[in-house]
């Protein structure tokens, strides 16, 4: 039985699964993909060694990975597959927090807040004497690198004493247990349990705005929108069950992203992706730096072709 490693991010692991599933069917248990969620770092630690096929991105590779992979012989092919809009939530109790600037997200998280911001009240005068709760994705995570760059203008720059967890669904828990709970992770994981939680309107500056497809699709949900990427090791590329996994995933992938709560990218951008894969188009076009507010009209001439 031919098979396929896949780890990397908890945010891209909706997609990867469904993939999986689907995928493994249409093979009828010929092939067996494993899909793993190590994080976005910890899938790279994996990847630049060379034991996954695959690595599930919330971000796109950084400089020191990329120099990990070339040490280790490993070259790849990045391909986008989704864009998410990364949701701040909290607990439905919560009837004051519907919207915060980014001004009060970095007052928050920021380093020198630990220990010393500890109440919501501490965030905006407005708000009620109710002491604040803090749940977020752990230092491997592509999402913690994303929002933190967005809100603090540096990437893992955050106070540490906040709940941490690579796993999405603990922090989904956390929020829905504590009324003075915030978090932030994946739009998928608010999609799922969007009964039990409420997403914060986000202002980037032009007012309070939600996160939806739409937003994320006409660009004013910002700066928390980003692109979502899987990276291919060239050496695994070859073989053909990956490379009929990644025609799958190019030509089926749309309809699941969405059946998961993310929000697919215009066909041309699959079809563009596909043909970057085929003709092995090596290396990030984000070259190392990170890059926050792409929109998905700047992703696909980034990529190309719009």
């Amino acid at each position: 039985q031919a098979a396929i490693k896949i780890d990397g991010s908890s945010t891209v692991f909706p997609i990867s699964e469904a993939l999986a599933e689907e995928f493994q069917i249409s093979k009828r248990g010929k092939v067996r993909v494993t899909v793993g969620i190590a994080g976005t770092g910890g899938g790279f630690k994996k990847f630049c060694r060379g034991e996954t096929d695959i690595s599930n991105a919330s971000r796109p590779i950084t400089a020191e990975e990329m120099e990990n992979c070339r040490k280790a012989g490993i070259k790849y092919i990045e391909l986008p597959v989704a864009y998410d809009a990364l949701t701040v939530v909290v607990n439905p109790a919560n009837t004051w927090a519907k919207s915060l600037t980014i001004a009060e997200l970095k007052k928050m998280w920021e380093p020198a807040a630990q220990g010393r911001i500890t109440n919501w009240k501490q965030i905006n005068g407005s708000f009620p004497d109710q002491k604040l709760m803090l749940f977020g994705p752990g230092a491997d995570s592509g999402t913690f690198d994303y929002f933190t760059e967005a809100v603090m203008g540096k990437a893992k720059s955050s106070r540490g004493d906040f709940t941490a967890s690579e796993d999405d669904n603990t922090l989904v828990q956390g929020v829905e247990n504590n009324k003075s709970a915030l978090g932030y992770f994946g739009f998928a994981y608010y999609a799922a349990h969007k009964d039990k939680l409420r997403a914060v309107l986000i202002d980037g500056g032009k007012g309070p705005v939600a996160p939806s497809l739409e937003t994320v699709i006409n660009g004013t949900y910002s700066p928390l929108s980003r692109p979502l990427f899987i990276y291919v090791r060239e050496s695994s590329a070859g073989r053909p069950e990956v490379k009929e996994f990644i025609e799958f995933a190019m030509k089926e992938g749309a309809g699941l992203v969405k059946e998961v709560g993310y929000v697919p990218l215009p066909a041309s951008a699959y079809q563009l992706a596909l043909q970057h894969f085929n003709s092995r188009k090596l290396g990030s076009v984000f070259g190392g730096v990170p890059k926050v507010g792409v929109t998905i009209e700047q992703l696909l001439s980034m990529e190309g072709k719009l």
